[in-house]
């Protein structure tokens, strides 16, 4: 009897522990009242959840689970990573001359625009690690450069997806004070209101919604092929890419997407682009349908017509199973072929909106 009292303790005090881990506010909120309405409404929510334009499992046909993890298992974890600090440049943010047309990468999909007069941000992971749990999924050494202190105030900030290596809960909340108005997709929105920010700073559209900036400016919602989610429950709030025009720019900010017919949409309805922005890495085989395989990326530039193509998603977290450099090694020798303008900057390293000649080092090969 005392030995079953023990055990019910135990499993009692083991459930306790877990509704207190789950109710962390790393984990965000899900969409409820109006909000939950108004999704509910949108034609890509349908069964209780958010849908893809074509049918996408979660797994490629013939991968499980188990395969996955025990591929994790006996991966080169060695090769995942540097093995010595990546190298990278400080911009001064705070002091661009505000004629300056520039982005700067943070490294993975965090970077920062300055264009025609606006702060812009998007994606922004600077905490050191992309998970709830503070000693998983750290960032490389070295890619740390900035923090929430090295910002401006930032006129607009997007938001692509809630997934933790897009959405992060510490960067997010110590940004609050600097942010002058949010621009995500539906549902995302509840996640930042559970944090503190004020409502009517956040605009959350549905794809191919377009919001009018005023200025010269204004933004489109496009779609991708993604999921969405923070904790068990997928697709409750909308994976997006946006277009962004601007007085001097055309720009497409991809956030994470498998290859499907939207790139070629978007290039007819919205194009061409000045630069496109675009996920290379933390790709598998056994996920091909959310995230561009290494020969799918040029493709991808090609169908959105644009003029240059950026490359991000890889130099910071190690979230599959390749190399670290392996993305920007093959893209750069299947660009052989193409022959696309490819802007390839070390983490902190100032892109020119306006020069499409600007040259960049293979920085990555100088790393050990």
């Amino acid at each position: 009897m005392k030995r079953r009292t023990v055990i019910l303790i135990f499993i009692i005090a083991a459930a306790m522990s877990i509704s207190a881990f789950l109710r962390m506010a790393v984990f965000g909120r899900m969409p409820s009242g109006a909000r939950l309405k108004r999704i509910k409404k949108s034609p890509n929510y349908r069964d209780g959840a958010f849908q893809n334009q074509s049918f996408t499992p979660d797994l490629t046909e013939g991968a499980t689970y188990y395969t996955v993890m025990k591929e994790f298992a006996l991966g080169d974890k060695k090769r995942q990573q540097p093995e010595a600090s990546l190298p990278s440049h400080k911009t001064d943010l705070k002091t661009l001359s505000p004629n300056e047309n520039v982005l700067v990468w943070f490294g993975h999909s965090s970077y920062f625009i300055q264009v025609d007069g606006k702060k812009i941000l998007i994606d922004p992971v600077l905490s050191g690690n992309a998970s709830p749990l503070s000693f998983t999924t750290k960032a490389f050494t070295g890619t740390d450069r900035y923090s929430v202190d090295d910002f401006p105030e930032i006129d607009y900030l997007f938001i692509s997806h809630d997934h933790y290596d897009h959405l992060d809960y510490k960067t997010i909340v110590k940004l609050k004070s600097k942010v002058k108005t949010v621009i995500t997709a539906l549902g995302t929105g509840e996640h930042l209101e559970y944090w503190g920010y004020n409502p009517k700073i956040i605009i959350e559209k549905d794809w191919y919604d377009n919001v009018d900036l005023g200025n010269g400016f204004n933004v489109t919602l496009t779609p991708g092929r993604h999921f969405s989610g923070r904790m068990f429950k997928r697709n409750q709030a909308l994976w997006t890419s946006f277009v962004l025009k601007t007085p001097s720019q055309n720009l497409f900010l991809g956030g994470d997407s498998g290859y499907d017919k939207h790139f070629a949409e978007i290039g007819e309805k919205f194009g061409p682009f000045d630069l496109a922005i675009l996920e290379n890495g933390q790709y598998n085989k056994s996920w091909k349908h959310i995230h561009l395989m290494p020969h799918e990326i040029l493709q991808a530039a090609k169908d959105l017509n644009t003029k240059r193509l950026f490359p991000v998603h890889s130099s910071k977290f190690a979230l599959a199973n390749h190399a670290w450099d392996e993305p920007l090694n093959k893209i750069v020798e299947n660009n052989k072929k193409e022959n696309l303008n490819l802007v390839t900057p070390m983490i902190g390293e100032k892109v020119d909106l306006n020069n499409s000649e600007q040259t960049f080092t293979e920085w990555w090969k100088s790393v050990k």
